[in-house]
């Protein structure tokens, strides 16, 4: 039935050379014999070993692909799986349902035998099979997309609801080959010494490009082979951090445009969480170069809840580093963008449920003015979530700890909010807030309350004496004859417009 296939390896006996003559041709054959199907080389009249350089001739040789695993003996098994896997090697078009169906249903039986042998854990695996493993899954798993994939990927973050994510037709198959992959790496019979010559660094970037995929189910995949081949291969986790770290610049800098940053985030959170302290330099390094600067693309609210969790990891690694993530956070502030300044608000708040005072106060007034500013939002979500941070009491606790500095940076913008703001729930978030200030300290909101009548006073006299300077320059302008190309004078209609 498969005879062509099958040439490609050579035959246990005499006996199964005649049982395989009889059987009649098949369109797999036929497919095979035209080069339509990648994978195998050209048919021949007598039996040709698999590419040695590949698989080698002596591990497959005698091995019949189709024959179950629990028909051969133990010693056998080995070489089986090789030719099992070797078999798989051969891809298919999966965009047209109709072609080599006969053919993509073994292949896919093989695949789920390979599954059910790795799972069982029966017996170490050799390294001509480690090789073997790699290959297939490098031929079947690694493919490069196509240049309208990327152009078109909407991880902008704009364009979310007007493009769906695009589903690789292939999918039934290759998750099928992840799922192989995934049980391969968690294997207890994988020597990680003798693999990390084949899941190498070349190995490990093609991997990583895969990310960039729009099938959410592939990127899920994706995560946790990578998160397994970080925990099984120690000599690579330096180069995996390093390799993450170069998609984040890329994305950051340059491009803004990937689909898998989220799932490579929530990788690296799990990465952090397994620092050892003292943190390295390295890893500082990536906080205030990767992860704060991930905080500009306007796409952030697709990764934000996996980007905060590797911030706040940090955090929990090193307080210290609380003050220097709050300067980055204020640094990347979105001005123009309100659903951005929600989620920062977001984020800070949970960054002083764990700051220390020490390092709360290097940034109390940087952080305060930049809250009064979003207090006097007009986007009514915005005030309310700024306002929505004395509902905390770790919060409240560190504010009135250092009232003394924070009410007269507040002060003004809540007396704004008081008598112009015009959201009904803002408004009395507002006077709550005034009137916790007054019970706190009654003298220093007096003393501030004062100070903000005194500050009016003097910005009013300031515009009086801005009106009569310009009122006095036009009277000027009015008695000075007009000669050539004089400029016209400015009506004081127009003067107050401008103004």
């Amino acid at each position: 039935m498969l005879r062509q296939i099958l040439s490609k390896l050579p035959k246990k006996s005499s006996k199964t050379d005649s049982a395989e003559s009889t059987r009649p041709e098949s369109p797999l054959t036929q497919q095979r014999s035209n080069g339509s199907t990648a994978g195998l080389g050209k048919s021949s009249s007598g039996p040709k070993r698999t590419s040695s350089v590949v698989f080698p001739a002596s591990v497959v040789a005698g091995i019949e692909p189709l024959v179950p695993f629990k028909d051969v003996p133990n010693a056998e098994k080995m070489n089986l799986f090789v030719s099992k896997v070797s078999l798989c090697c051969v891809t298919f078009d999966f965009s047209d349902p109709s072609k080599n169906t006969l053919e993509k249903d073994v292949k896919r039986q093989t695949l789920l035998e390979l599954v059910d042998f790795v799972a069982s854990g029966s017996m170490r695996f050799s390294e001509p099979a480690i090789l073997a493993m790699c290959r297939m899954c490098a031929v079947n798993l690694f493919r490069v997309f196509p240049p309208y994939y990327r152009s078109n990927s909407s991880s902008v973050g704009e364009n979310d609801d007007n493009d769906d994510p695009m589903f690789d037709p292939a999918w039934p198959h290759l998750q099928i080959v992840y799922d192989l992959l995934l049980r391969f790496i968690n294997s207890t019979c994988l020597d990680a010494k003798v693999a990390k010559k084949y899941i190498d660094h070349s190995f490990i970037l093609r991997l990583l490009d895969l990310f960039d995929t729009e099938d959410p189910r592939e990127r899920d995949c994706l995560k946790t082979i990578l998160h397994r081949s970080y925990g099984k291969f120690m000599v690579h986790r330096p180069f995996i951090r390093k390799s993450l770290s170069n998609i984040f610049y890329r994305f950051v800098f340059e491009t803004e445009k990937h689909n898998g940053i989220a799932e490579l985030l929530e990788i690296f959170g799990s990465i952090i969480s397994g620092f050892a302290l003292p943190l390295k330099e390295e890893h500082k390094i990536f906080l205030w170069r990767v992860l704060i600067p991930l905080h500009k693309p306007k796409s952030v609210g697709v990764y934000f809840q996996q980007l905060s969790y590797c911030v706040l990891q940090f955090i929990e690694k090193e307080p210290r580093l609380a003050s220097v993530v709050v300067k980055g956070i204020l640094k990347y502030w979105p001005i123009t963008n309100s659903q951005k300044e929600v989620m920062f608000l977001g984020e800070l708040e949970e960054i002083l449920e764990a700051i220390s005072m020490v390092e709360f106060q290097k940034v109390m007034v940087p952080l305060f003015w930049r809250i009064g500013c979003c207090i006097n939002s007009f986007h009514f979500q915005v005030a309310e979530r700024a306002l929505f941070l004395w509902n905390n009491d770790q919060i409240i606790n560190l504010i009135a700890h250092n009232r003394l500095v924070i009410l007269p940076i507040i002060f003004p913008a809540l007396e704004k909010n008081a008598h112009n703001h015009w959201n009904p729930g803002v408004l009395n978030l507002t006077l709550n807030i005034r009137k916790m200030f007054s019970e706190m300290d009654e003298a220093l909101y007096l003393a501030c309350l004062d100070q903000l009548k005194e500050d009016e006073e003097k910005l009013s006299l300031l515009a009086e004496q801005r009106k009569e300077a310009w009122q006095q320059l036009e009277h000027a302008a009015s008695l000075k004859p007009m000669t050539g190309n004089t400029a016209v004078l400015v009506t004081p209609l127009a003067t107050s417009i401008a103004c």
